[in-house]
Formats: structure tokens, sequence, C-alpha cells
């Protein structure tokens, strides 16, 4: 489903179900640890004792049942299986809740919720906090000595000097060319041990890509190196400035986890707490969650990856709403964070960046650390690094570039042609669309290089009409990420 055709869709399709009515409370910490709930009432929170890196690193956060060589044997299968799916742990809850489910990426995803318009979606996000279901994109793990050195030859970060425990964007590249097959969370969870999440819509693509290059490396009986995909997991994204404090509520405080030294880029481990249906007992996860500061809205937040192979991510989701209540937390769905997304600068895949784009046409240059572009040895190095090398200086430099714009009459949308003031084609729009925040229409596209600096005054056609559409800065919409506490004024 394209964009404008997701957005609607959110403006026509009819709610499944009434969302029910919540009561804000508190949780409590609680008496126990994952193997044991409580029916008790819950008490008041005592802070815990934060936990270091090592520490965090030394609890794997997930099953490594499937690393055995038993259950390695019939991987193919399992990722054949694996690409049907069309649905996501929370389908229920999304259908309960009056989501209007809508196909995106293969699966069944909620567009909006019955109740809230788009744009008071967004602005709930961006003054309180929402919850996004983001279980629809893969979460795979790289791990073995050889993992770094793969990772680095598929992408063109720096993974085997990260820190454990942090994360960064990236672009799984094809070889020759440096076309993007797919942007990409990184994140090192141990010494030979990276989590790595791709889109959902690109899934089989993806599945090929890595299939192909790591036909030398995957050995059921091998040691060296292991790529899998997590099966049973749900992973939301929690957005908002009030994100926080409702996320430390539900955390088992015997995990002692304190999300105010976590900071954006950064990833904890804890049990999360959840009522068992409405009355049922109080439980931890049985494992740890992952949870990453960043997201995709621009705002503080996190997305957080737990296992749910016995039906927790429904209870999980309803916990958080009911333990934060309708004043600080509602539902959101992709329409909303298309709007929100597009506001913070961040590509969409398949409309901003694809297989014909490069990061440095996509304006993803700064995911390139200075080693790598000396260094090279990776899929498309040799394109890419003569790009980073304006022509002015000898290079080959690039033909166009992504920018932002704001646009004045109509939005424009994809696919609307780009001209100079004097007539001459230059772009095209990747993504368009009303900002909220702003009140103004806001939109991404590419132009003729030369043609990128803030301030640029370009046309864009709408409806047979040329608009006015300034070259902007990106962020559209300041981020506003957590990366340490507020100095004091002096």
């Amino acid at each position: 489903m394209t964009r404008s055709r997701l957005v609607a869709a959110a403006r026509t399709a009819r709610p499944l179900l009434a969302s029910p009515a919540r009561q804000g409370r508190s949780l409590a910490s609680v008496a126990g640890l994952s193997s044991r709930s409580s029916t008790a009432a819950p008490a008041p929170r005592t802070a815990g004792a934060v936990a270091s890196p090592a520490q965090l690193h030394n609890t794997r956060f997930y099953s490594s049942s499937s690393s055995s060589s038993s259950s390695r044997a019939n991987w193919k299968e399992k990722l054949a299986a694996f690409s049907k799916q069309d649905k996501t742990p929370l389908y229920d809850f999304h259908v309960a809740h009056g989501g209007k489910m809508v196909i995106f990426g293969g699966h069944h995803m909620p567009v909006q919720y019955a109740g809230q318009s788009l744009a008071e979606s967004h602005h709930f996000t961006r003054t309180h906090a929402s919850l996004f279901d983001v279980s629809h994109m893969v979460q795979h793990r790289f791990t073995g000595p050889k993992a770094a050195a793969f990772l680095e030859t598929v992408t063109p970060s720096s993974v085997a000097d990260m820190e454990y425990n942090t994360s960064k964007l990236s672009t799984f590249l094809h070889p020759g060319t440096g076309g993007i097959v797919d942007d990409t969370m990184i994140t090192r969870l141990g010494e030979h041990e990276y989590a790595v999440v791709s889109n959902a819509g690109t899934r089989e693509k993806i599945f090929a890509y890595l299939t192909e290059h790591t036909a030398a490396l995957q050995n059921p009986e091998g040691t060296d190196f292991w790529w899998e995909v997590l099966e049973g997991y749900g992973l939301v994204a929690l957005q908002g400035p009030q994100s926080a404090e409702i996320l430390q509520e539900v955390l088992d405080p015997a995990d002692g986890l304190d999300l105010s030294t976590l900071y954006f880029g950064n990833t904890g481990f804890a049990r999360l707490r959840y009522q068992d249906g409405p009355g049922g007992q109080w439980k931890s996860t049985p494992e740890k969650a992952m949870i990453s500061r960043g997201g995709y809205t621009g705002e503080d937040g996190f997305e957080i990856s737990f296992q749910s192979t016995n039906g927790e991510a429904g209870p999980i989701a309803e916990t958080l709403l009911q333990v934060a209540g309708p004043e600080r937390l509602q539902l959101a769905g992709l329409g909303p964070r298309d709007s929100l997304r597009l506001e913070a600068g961040m590509c969409l895949y398949g409309h901003d960046i694809d297989d014909s784009t490069t990061p440095v046409e996509g304006s993803l240059s700064w995911i390139i650390p200075k080693e790598r572009r000396t260094k090279g040895g990776f899929h498309g190095a040799e394109v890419i690094n003569k790009q980073l090398v304006p022509k002015s200086k000898g290079g080959a430099g690039i033909e166009r570039r992504r920018v932002g714009f704001v646009v004045s009459g109509a939005p424009a949308r994809e696919g609307a042609e780009i001209f100079t003031k004097d007539g001459e084609k230059v772009g095209v729009i990747t993504s368009g669309s009303p900002s909220p925040t702003l009140g103004k229409n806001i939109a991404m596209g590419y132009v003729k290089e030369g043609l990128h600096k803030s301030g640029t005054e370009l046309d864009v056609v709408v409806r047979g009409k040329k608009r006015g559409a300034v070259v902007s800065k990106m962020p559209l919409v300041p981020s506003k990420y957590f990366k340490g506490p507020t100095p004091a004024p002096a």
C-alpha cells in the first residue's frame, strides 16, 4: 500500500470495535522474579541499582535454544514460514481496541484507532505518549566471531568497535552499485552478537539477500557465524515526552533498569510487569525485554522487543494503557507514524530510498564513518566513496540529493514533479503530507545537486498547478531525543 493510499484508508476505514474505557493507575514493584506471580495490591515502586553494561550483556534477553544445531537444521524452512506470516502478536488487541486495519508490509496493521483523527493522534504523541505496534518488522540476530566482518561487508557501518548495548542506523547495500537494499538498525549485544531490525515490506527481498550473502558462512554445525530471525517476539514503540515515566512503571524493579540513565541510542534489559487479563495475576515476562531508546518519530521514546510465545503481547500492551491511563497514553497507528517520521526527516523505504538510491544520494552520508571511507571493503564502496567526493574536488559527486520542503497551497504527494522558477524539471517528490505540528504542508524528495541548500525556492506541480516549494533543513520539526539530563542554568 502506498503512503497516500494508506492515509486515505485512515480517513475512510470504519472502526471494527469500540475502544474500551480506561482508568489510569500506577503499577507497583513485585515480590519476585519471572518464575513468580502475585495477586497482592501493588506497592509503591522503589528505585533499584542500575545495572552496568557488562551485567546487562551477561543476561541474554532472548532464548538461545534456536541456536542449537538440531534446531538450526531446518532454518530455511522456518524462514519460508516466517515470510508468510500476515498478523502480528497484537492483531486481536488492535481489533478489540477499534483499530482500523489495512494491509501494510504484508501484515494486517492499524492505520488509526476509533475516536481519534490522524492529527489528534499526531499531536498526542508530541505532547504525551503513544504506543505503536511495530511487530511486523523483522528482528534478526547475527552471532559468532565472523558476525562483525559480515555486517561490515553488507553495510557501510563500523560495528566491530561499537560499545555494547548501543545502536546505529545503517543500510544493507547491493554489491557493485551501492544501492540500498533496506535501511536497518544495528545493536551490539555482546562481543560477537548483534541485533538487527529490517523493514516488513522488504522481508522476502532481505531474506533472499541475506541467504545469498551468508551462503559461505551459514553452517548449522559451525560456531563462527549464525544468522537467525526471531520467532514469537513482539516489538512495540512507546513514543512521546511521557514515555519514560510510563515505561518505568511497568519494569520489574528487581532488574534495576533506571531509564533516567539510559540515553538515546542505548539499550537496556528488564522484565516487563503485566496483568494477565482483567483482575488477573500480575506477572513478569519470562525473559528480559530489550529496551532501546530511540524511535521513528523524533520524540523521546523506546522500542521494546519481548518474547510473546504464550500470548504475552496483548496483556503487556493492555497493562501499559491501564497503568498510564488515557490522559497520558493512547494507541497510534500507521497514519500518525508516517506524518511524525516525515516531520522528523526520516526515510520510508520504497519511497524516499530504494534499490536505485545510494546513501550519499539519500542524504545518509553520515552513517559512513571516516575509517570505512578510507578502507572501503563494503558492498558498493567503489561507487559510494567516489560519490562522497564532490566533482569540484575531483570526485564523482552525485546528480541528485534527498531534501525536505515546505510547500505552499495543497500538499504535494509522492510523484509530484519539481521545477526551477525557470521551468526546468529538476526532481520529484517522494513523500508529502500536511504537518500537524507546523500547520503547513511538508514534503521530501530528490532535486538536482546544487539545488539542495536550505532556502532554495522551487516549484512543485500539484493537481496541474505549480506551487511554491522551499528547500528546508531536516528534521523539519526539531528532534527531542533524550541525550542526558538538561544542564542547570548558570
